[in-house]
């Protein structure tokens, strides 16, 4: 008789989505870790009571089609809807609803956010298990199930109709038709972008400001970081630090360490008491980590093999150490010519 046990994973306090149940088959039995810091104990718990095995994904990437759920710390970016948009059961441990260039994949039956080990439980046996669907052969955009035939599939029904200047006119009448539905398509898509992704930044950076300016830990902060800000070794300095290879995948999640430091850098230069030269090998030295927890979800979306995606991960965060001060010392001789 088979070990493995059917888990239930709930949203936690002001999360999304789910509950999500799954069972673990021979077929699916890791649930990876993509946290950045190792297993994460949610992970661990959801793996110890369901039977399946749990997998640091950095360390040892597992085969999409032999991954049970992938647990995630995604802020909002694009890491949140790529394992939905593979079909495999999201947990996300921090608070996110469907944000990104991949929101359109996060739906309640396949991602579940705002997740403690509080979150997670054993489903009695009794209740009648229906298994999760994870891959979908048929799968078409929204939009593509009832699409409309075309011109061009209707029978002929009168030729005198598609010849000569009638027929130029219908063509062309098809031709702009669909040109003005792409610009219009783009429009909302754009649109959409704009209201989910960047106003929600730019109040974020707002109150950021505001709380700075108000508290003065803006004075306290540019006490302890302008020296290191105000000079090229400074920053490469701190251009090492947030490319350590330990440490880089912890600051990039959500771009949050980024968006504090910048905004930071950007009213002290505002004040004056950073020289305006210094702000673009400042962006180069804040940003080292930049994308480092998205390394192994891009080998999976490339379809790397296992192999390669546990030597890749490694080998692109030690590169880091060097191409993150590289970057300061080259933008500090560009911002010569601003």
């Amino acid at each position: 008789m088979s070990a493995y046990k059917k888990v239930k994973v709930s949203k936690g306090r002001n999360g999304w989505g789910g509950p999500l149940e799954f069972t673990p088959t021979d077929e699916k039995k890791y649930v990876i870790s993509v946290t950045g810091g190792g297993i994460h104990p949610v992970a661990e718990k959801i793996a110890k009571l369901s039977g399946a095995e749990v997998v640091d994904a950095f360390k040892n990437p597992v085969d999409k089609n032999e991954t049970l759920a992938a647990v995630i710390d995604c802020g909002g970016t694009a890491r949140g809807g790529t394992y939905p948009k593979l079909r495999i059961p999201t947990i996300n441990v921090k608070v996110m609803s469907p944000s990104g260039p991949l929101a359109k994949f996060i739906t309640d039956d396949i991602f579940v956010s705002g997740v403690s080990v509080e979150n997670i439980e054993l489903v009695d046996e009794k209740t009648p298990y229906v298994e999760l669907e994870t891959e979908k052969s048929d799968y078409s955009e929204p939009g593509e199930e009832a699409a409309a035939p075309t011109a061009d599939d209707q029978p002929e029904t009168n030729s005198a109709q598609n010849a000569g200047f009638m027929g130029l006119i219908n063509k062309i009448a098809r031709v702009a038709g669909a040109f003005m539905n792409i610009l219009y398509q783009a429009g909302r898509d754009t649109v959409d972008s704009i209201i989910k992704n960047i106003i929600p930044f730019m109040a974020f950076v707002a109150t950021l400001i505001g709380i700075i300016n108000y508290t003065g830990i803006g004075e306290i902060l540019a006490n302890v970081f302008v020296p290191l800000a105000n000079n090229i070794g400074g920053l490469i300095i701190l251009g090492v630090i947030t490319a350590l290879p330990f440490l880089s995948p912890l600051l990039a999640p959500g771009a949050v360490i980024g968006a504090i430091i910048g905004t930071l850098v950007g009213n002290e230069i505002a004040n004056g008491n950073i020289e305006m030269s210094i702000a673009l090998p400042a962006l180069f030295a804040i940003n080292a980590q930049v994308g480092t927890d998205f390394i192994p979800v891009g080998m999976a979306l490339g379809e790397a093999k296992s192999e390669t995606a546990s030597v890749g991960a490694p080998a692109i965060l030690f590169s880091r150490v060097v191409t993150g001060p590289a970057a300061v010392i080259i933008a500090y001789f560009m911002s010569f010519m601003l």
